[in-house]
């Protein structure tokens, strides 16, 4: 058994691990080691189960089977498995995006009255992207918006989606449309890039992945990067749009960081999952003078609301609520025993949480039609009831706070500042409403490059370690650091996104950022924000009439776990951006899907994926990226 302190960089949770070892709590790590050792032909993608014929698996030796039953290739099944994953992805950060597209509709119609348009100025904006004139009132601008959004999500025509059109730079969305036109006088056959409508390419994937349809690696990878494209562009950029536009666009503002942030004499309740419509009100209710009189009626200070995860990201963003860590701190959040409720919408929420939970007197409160758990109390939430279901679930927390045992409570304490809430348009207005001084900065060298850092805790990984290390590498070498979900608690945690961080940047860097009163690494909000980055990058591109892959920037997600961090790498990759990653994915039994990822991607795309352990050499391997591409811009 690995010791605390080889599990997590986080003296927080190292301290945590330590109690629930103490009092003989399961944990995630403990699981990972009963499944020890893992799957080898899962791992390299030469499994398949996707008909009744298998499970099926190909030795990637040569000494066994050659091919599944039917007959497919040790191709076929790696390049199905990957597909299916970005679908996977793809479909649930795009799911995101519909929930508020939809409340949006119900707003302008009259029919939901509990939330309203928050920043008005963020829907003209994003109204005047899409062709709508900016001079029509409120709710007309938001039903026209919230159709075009919904209409991009199930609409049958070929026309790519209105958002994808309306926010891509110029010379990227020609290159997709140009390689389409390539691809079919070369080869003769239709290789699709540009989505048609979110749904549509997902189902596509479905499809061609059934047994005894597409069995061509190249064919089932592109329609991947279409569908992967269908969320970055689409279903994660309306998600981020929309929400702005219900609950305000983030700006900058100081908050704490981990698990020090819940307090011993207030009422704690936690925030966790994806989506924000639910814990929006919550934050909202949880201020009411009513609920804080009741909260010190039953004995506490008052009501104590914090997030976790990417929901954590999204009211961290908007209305500066404390964040108690990022997914690898979901369990160890219930064993401080300082948890009255744990509320949960959708993804990245471990079915171990509520038998966690048990062990404690927190109440493990789910909410979606999408997202039920053995042993949970599960409130529907409505959104036309939503201050109702709010209300009764921090009521709930408020009287279980007598139940809350001395005994069992065990916190560090520990916790750090943070300045967030950097979204495109806060980066924009800090740089004077213009991508002209970050242009400036890289022409000048002052920065040599930007990196986006995104993706999640992998327990396979020591918590953090590569998430923050890569960081404070890249920052030595005045390269600016972006990111969102899981990275950004990270990086919170570790003290990197104060001001007073520049002490660790490189002399540009650390100019700049004293220059600007920014931190050098910006958390730019939940891993479906990861569309805020590309609204950044098409901003300096169009700026500089130039296209996304011509610009010094690299990303990254080097401990990615889920299925919605490869739909993020693939449109990245298929905006023009080389894509590090860490844990290798399952397509290594594949020699040619692995040389189309590292190696013909970049020329049809720009970008391109690799794979690399070591964090020097994967540090090394991004820089020499970013100054390969500035000296093919001209620069030193």
């Amino acid at each position: 058994m690995k010791r605390p302190e080889d599990l997590s960089i986080d003296p927080a949770a190292v301290f945590q691990i330590r109690q629930a070892r103490e009092k003989g709590l399961e944990l995630i790590w403990d699981r990972l080691e009963a499944q020890e050792p893992q799957c080898g032909f899962g791992s390299l993608g030469l499994c398949c189960r996707h008909c009744v014929m298998g499970p099926c698996r190909i030795d990637p030796l040569g000494h066994g089977p050659k091919a599944g039953v039917c007959g497919a290739s040790a191709d076929t099944l790696v390049a199905r498995h990957l597909c299916r994953m970005i679908a996977a992805g793809a479909a649930a950060h795009s799911d995101h995006g519909r929930r508020p597209a939809i409340l949006l509709k119900e707003i302008a119609l009259g029919k939901n009255s509990a939330y309203s348009v928050k920043d008005e100025e963020k829907l003209r904006t994003v109204a005047q992207r899409l062709g709508i004139s900016s001079r029509d009132e409120v709710p007309q601008l938001a039903l026209a918006v919230a159709e075009i959004a919904l209409a991009d999500f199930g609409k049958q025509d070929d026309r790519p989606l209105r958002f994808l059109e309306a926010y891509a730079p110029q010379k990227r969305l020609a290159l997709w449309k140009e390689l389409e036109e390539e691809l079919l006088k070369k080869t003769g056959a239709f290789y699709g890039l540009l989505p048609r409508s979110i749904d549509r390419e997902v189902v596509d994937i479905m499809h061609r992945t059934t047994m005894g349809v597409d069995h061509d690696p190249t064919s089932l990878l592109l329609q991947g990067v279409r569908c992967a494209l269908s969320d970055g562009w689409g279903g994660s950029l309306i998600a981020t749009e929309i929400q702005d536009i219900l609950f305000g666009t983030p700006r900058p503002r100081k908050v704490k960081a981990n698990l020090g942030v819940l307090k011993e004499d207030e009422v704690n309740v936690v925030v966790h999952g994806h989506e924000p419509v639910l814990s929006e009100m919550i934050v909202h209710v949880a201020q009411e003078k009513d609920l804080q009189q009741e909260a010190q009626n039953a004995g506490a200070r008052g009501v104590n609301v914090v997030g976790l995860c990417c929901t954590g990201n999204e009211v961290l963003m908007r209305q500066g609520i404390p964040v108690a860590g990022n997914e690898l701190h979901s369990e160890l959040v219930l064993t401080t025993g300082l948890c009255e409720a744990m509320v949960v919408d959708v993804q990245c929420i471990y079915p171990s949480l509520p038998r966690l939970a048990s062990c404690f007197h927190t109440k493990f409160i789910s909410t979606s039609d999408q997202a039920k758990f053995p042993g949970a109390i599960h409130l529907q939430f409505f959104e036309e009831q939503a201050l109702e279901v709010a209300r009764t679930i921090v009521r709930l927390a408020i009287e279980n706070f007598k139940n809350r045992d001395p005994q069992k409570i065990s916190n560090s304490g520990i916790a750090e500042e943070a300045l967030v809430g950097f979204s495109a348009e806060a980066l924009l207005e800090i740089l004077g409403g213009s991508p002209k001084p970050l242009v400036e900065a890289l022409s000048q060298g002052i920065i040599k490059g930007v990196v986006g850092i995104v993706g999640c805790n992998n327990p396979k990984l020591k918590q953090d370690y590569f998430l923050v290390n890569l960081c404070r590498q890249l920052l030595k070498r005045d390269i600016l650091v972006v990111g969102t979900g899981c990275w950004a608690i990270a990086a919170a945690k570790a003290g990197l996104m104060k001001t007073e961080a520049a002490e660790e940047a490189g002399p540009g860097l650390k100019k700049l950022s004293e220059t600007l009163g920014i931190p050098p690494a910006i958390h730019m909000g939940s891993c479906v924000d990861c569309s805020r980055i590309l609204v950044l990058l098409a901003a300096v591109a169009d700026y500089l009439s130039c296209d996304i892959s011509d610009l010094p920037v690299v990303g990254s997600a080097p401990e990615w776990t889920t299925e919605k961090a490869v739909s993020i790498g693939t449109y990245f990759v298929a905006s023009g951006v080389p894509v590090h990653l860490w844990p290798a994915p399952p397509t290594l039994g594949s020699q040619a899907v692995t040389s189309l990822l590292t190696r013909e991607l970049e020329s049809l795309l720009g970008g391109f994926f690799f794979v690399e352990g070591d964090l020097e050499k994967a540090t090394q391997k991004m820089e020499e990226i970013i100054f390969k591409r500035r000296k093919k811009l001209g620069l030193s």
